[in-house]
């Protein structure tokens, strides 16, 4: 398959009954799997709309099974952590990908359980609702800018190596960034705040991806700035697709908007056309096969790298 229609969702949290202020959310407590099931019959219905479109390829939002909770530090959160094989959130999605024929990339709040252990982990469906494997981010942020907080490692931990067994459909020898080989080509992750760490996708790249989805939740002029102009340059520089998805919209009750601006970034430093008349989704065709042609620049930076010196 040369060219790929694939998708990505920019959306906030679909439970509409939450609390007006801050102060208020503990009212939520016993109510976590109504937040969850809202949020994951949502993305369901994403799923389907994308497989409607002709996408065979869909990354949903980075935590995309409640709201951005990073906001404030709250205990009450974890319990929206659940199993990345058999949790309710990835059972739907793996049972979406199978109605609709379509590979998903689900990123969810994960609760390892053997360790317990909580991540911030992609989950990878292939369209026959078999769960390939699942990439867990590696670098995790806490700060604030002129906006807000993201207090991110009070909820979860980084990438500790290997995260996956082995397989034919995990690809590469880095533990940390595994590539999955999928019915449409070969798909590796990088969520948010991984994407600011110029290894990420080198590591991804040498793996063989084709496509890298980098799901988000951001916010803040900075990121904005950037959010237009570093998918297109590692796009460029390692010859490969990009797609970086990211909320839109505010939610409550802290009523910090996020800029969507979710996007495509192809090959040749340009973003790829989205083919989707409706905010919620971005929709692009993207030719793989234009991945093995020479660079129109002439440049050839594979094979020009020098290691030995940096």
């Amino acid at each position: 398959m040369s060219t790929v229609r694939a998708a990505l969702t920019q959306t906030i949290n679909a439970f509409k009954d939450m609390p007006k202020s801050v102060k208020a959310l503990g009212r939520l407590k016993g109510r976590l799997d109504a937040v969850r099931g809202a949020n994951v019959e949502h993305n369901v219905g994403l799923i389907r709309d994308a497989a409607k479109a002709g996408a065979k390829i869909v990354c949903l939002g980075e935590l995309c099974t409640g709201p951005y909770f990073a906001m404030v530090k709250d205990p009450m959160w974890l319990a929206m952590a659940e199993d990345a094989a058999n949790g309710p959130s990835v059972n739907a999605f793996a049972e979406a990908a199978e109605a609709n024929r379509i590979v998903v990339v689900a990123p969810i709040y994960e609760l390892d359980a053997k360790t317990k252990k909580r991540f911030n982990t992609a989950v990878v469906i292939e369209a026959n609702g078999k769960i390939i494997g699942k990439y867990r981010k590696t670098h995790i942020p806490c700060g604030a800018n002129e906006q807000g907080e993201f207090a991110e490692t009070f909820y979860y931990g980084r990438s500790e190596g290997p995260q996956n067994r082995k397989s034919a459909n995990i690809l590469g020898k880095n533990p940390y960034f595994p590539v999955f080989k999928t019915s449409v080509g070969n798909i590796g992750a990088a969520i948010c705040y991984d994407r600011h760490f110029e290894g990420v996708v080198a590591a991804l790249a040498s793996a063989g991806a084709e496509i890298i989805f980098s799901p988000a939740v951001t916010f803040g002029a900075k990121s904005r700035r950037l959010w237009e102009q570093e998918f297109l340059v590692d796009a460029c520089r390692h010859r490969l697709f990009i797609g970086g998805s990211n909320r839109r919209g505010e939610e409550k009750p802290w009523n910090q908007p996020y800029f969507g601006a979710s996007y495509f970034a192809g090959p040749d430093g340009e973003k790829v056309q989205n083919r989707s008349p409706r905010p919620d989704l971005v929709i692009a065709d993207l030719d793989l096969g234009s991945l093995k042609k020479p660079d129109p620049s002439g440049w050839n930076l594979k094979r020009d790298v020098r290691p030995d010196i940096y």
